[in-house]
């Protein structure tokens, strides 16, 4: 049975299940979007916590449940804590969930991001379509960090990234699209407003490390952390907002309020579709 066919009834228990395990999820980020990222995971129902220096960032892994890593900046210290903590994580056989902000960009962020792909498993690969392009080798127009043009082929570029790495990958866009080796789902929900503010792929990061986890299977935590993600940004475009600083405050209010009880209200069989 796949994760498509058992939604409705998925996500609330999935929602509970963050809830009520309250992970606890370190997360190495950029700081530009660090208080989106640590609000989103509380709003999910876990517990941020942003050490990043290196030393002290291996020990709080010790304690951690999952471990959300941003490439960018790509200073020094930042990939030496990265590698800090990817040791005591692959010792304990905890989730690491890797946003390569920016792939594809520069020489050196695709170098840096090579070798931590050949030293590192990671759970879940999560980025835009250009970055999950970038890295599977394939066409991509990167600027900064954001993504740029067309990518007809995001489905079969995200599960050759899958096979080549063994992780789950996550494609951002208008629609996203959660791989592994075999298949891949598309995920039919958000808003064009999302589009509209940074850090929302950053805040989608989060959610995946969030569900992941609470949950021990990364396929079925990162379909329904973009699932859940792109409920909250519709939700959000039912509120009272002025623009998108307005609309990212009823995101995190959205996904704050987002529960069991208001789940089991809305049809959500045709949002995960196997493609």
């Amino acid at each position: 049975m796949g994760p498509e066919e058992t939604a409705s009834a998925s996500l609330g228990s999935i929602l509970e299940a963050v809830a009520a395990t309250q992970p606890l999820i370190q997360s190495l980020v950029n700081r530009v979007t660090t208080n989106d990222v640590a609000n989103l995971t509380l709003h999910w129902g876990a517990l941020p916590v942003m050490a990043d220096a290196p030393g002290e960032a291996a020990e709080m892994a010790e304690t951690a449940n999952a471990l959300l890593y941003h490439t960018s900046p790509m200073s020094d210290t930042r990939i030496e804590a990265i590698r800090e903590t990817a040791a005591v994580a692959e010792h304990r056989g905890i989730p690491m969930v890797l946003d390569p902000i920016g792939a594809g960009a520069t020489p050196t962020r695709n170098a840096v991001l090579s070798e931590l792909l050949t030293e590192h498993r990671f759970a879940v690969i999560k980025g835009n379509y250009g970055e999950i392009s970038a890295l599977a080798g394939e066409d991509a127009i990167v600027r900064g960090v954001e993504s740029v043009g067309e990518y007809e082929q995001i489905a079969e570029t995200a599960r050759s990234l899958a096979r080549e790495t063994g992780a789950i990958v996550v494609a951002s866009g208008t629609a996203d699209v959660v791989a592994n080796a075999d298949r891949a789902y598309q995920i039919t929900a958000g808003h064009k407003l999302l589009g509209e503010v940074v850090g929302t792929g950053c805040m989608l990061g989060a959610s995946v490390a969030s569900f992941c986890g609470a949950l021990d299977d990364p396929l079925i935590g990162s379909v329904y952390a973009a699932l859940a993600y792109g409920l909250a940004g519709e939700l959000a475009a039912d509120a009272d907002y002025g623009g998108p600083a307005s609309y990212k405050t009823a995101l995190l209010d959205s996904a704050w309020r987002l529960d069991s009880d208001g789940v089991g209200e809305l049809a959500l069989d045709d949002r995960i579709e196997r493609i």
